[in-house]
């Protein structure tokens, strides 16, 4: 991700005006926003009038009566059960604004090692990361050396939305701090402020449209605390938007800076709320030592809760499943879970239940991993060998 030049947005609001200026911005949003997506009708309803619903979109956002509106609610079970709330259109673009203006600047200061959301740094490069640290943590495979892995209980549903703001506020200061004394570059600013507080502070449970059969929603099949609209007043934010990815990063660049550089540990990595910690065997009980340490800056600081059932050590030549594949020091295979997802996007593309392009993915996970003969069997199974 390429920082924008924040000075010269502000130079060109200078030229063209404050109007011209966040009309071009969400244009350039707007563009992001409908690449790679399947349409669906509110997109389409937006594209009919999409200038004039820009402006539209503009004016309420100078005028600072902009609101969210209400997004479709509906239950995943792939590769986990799992609530997402999809977005009205309008507000993609809103949420492609903040990215386009804020995540170059995060970007930077965030660790090589967060994984998530993040142009370069995807799965792939996660676990080939992963997979380095293991060699360089047993010295080129001369010594033992375990791997701690932790997991983040609710993570999604139990982020503070006042704690998320008030780093996110953090970032922001810090990125217009040398133009605040400027009149253009601080309402550029007050209208990034103005539009992270809408989106973060909105509680789309109150309005948004379940889509999908009741019995999605009923604790049995989707547990009360993976659900947004089971959550208290302020907690919670969804799952499915670009901000929120962003958001998330922002929020863990927290602990993955406590974990780094106050606990001194060297071979750490993270993706979303799932991260490890890589020791030589001597070094153990340091780890160990550290955990309520953890513990506690989770609890304090971030209002967090790691997850005591989701939590291990071994020795690392034992491997460690991590972004869908077991990862050991000298191979990669593909992880139970991938195993199983992959089977069944076959089998949906062999029986007509689904496109092609959902198995292609797959296959470009699998050319990496030592997976050869599991995809051979599978396809011969399926008689296409």
């Amino acid at each position: 991700m390429n920082p924008i030049d924040l000075k010269k947005e502000i130079e060109k609001a200078k030229v063209v005006g404050l109007n011209r200026w966040l009309l071009d911005a969400l244009v350039v949003a707007f563009e992001d926003a409908r690449k790679n997506k399947l349409k669906t009708h509110d997109e389409h309803k937006f594209e009919a009038n999409w200038m004039r619903n820009i402006v539209r979109l503009r004016d309420t956002i100078l005028a600072e009566s902009y609101r969210p509106g209400g997004s479709v609610a509906f239950v995943v079970s792939k590769p986990k059960v799992r609530e997402i709330f999809a977005a009205p259109f309008r507000d993609r673009v809103v949420h492609h604004f903040l990215f386009d203006m804020q995540a170059g600047w995060w970007d930077r200061r965030f660790i090589q090692d967060s994984y998530s959301c993040r142009k370069g740094k995807g799965t792939l490069y996660g676990i080939k990361r992963a997979q380095g640290k293991m060699r360089a943590v047993t010295n080129n495979f001369t010594e033992d050396a375990y791997v701690f892995k932790f997991d983040i209980k609710g993570y999604f549903m139990s982020l503070s939305r006042e704690k998320l703001y008030e780093r996110v506020k953090w970032g922001l200061d810090r990125q217009f701090e040398k133009y605040m004394n400027d009149p253009i570059g601080y309402q550029i600013y007050k209208i990034c402020d103005f539009c992270w507080r809408q989106i973060i502070f909105d509680d789309p449970a109150k309005k948004a449209h379940r889509r999908g059969p009741k019995y999605h929603w009923d604790p049995s099949y989707l547990p009360p605390e993976k659900s947004l609209f089971a959550q208290l007043f302020g907690i919670g934010i969804v799952i499915g938007n670009l901000t929120s990815q962003l958001m998330s990063n922002i929020f863990m660049d927290q602990l993955d800076r406590f974990i780094k550089y106050e606990l001194g540990y060297k071979y750490y990595g993270r993706y979303v709320d799932d991260f490890f910690i890589m020791v030589p065997k001597s070094e153990v009980w340091r780890v160990k030592r550290d955990i309520p340490r953890i513990e506690s800056f989770l609890k304090d600081e971030l209002g967090l809760e790691m997850h005591k059932k989701k939590r291990y050590i071994q020795s690392v030549y034992k491997g460690m499943e991590f972004l869908g594949a077991r990862i050991y020091p000298r191979v990669l295979y593909p992880s139970d879970r991938l195993q199983a997802n992959f089977t069944r996007a076959l089998q949906d593309v062999a029986y007509g239940h689904k496109d092609p392009q959902d198995l292609v993915s797959y296959l470009g996970i699998m050319k990496h991993l030592n997976a050869k003969d599991f995809v051979s069997e599978k396809f011969r199974k399926m008689g296409w060998d």
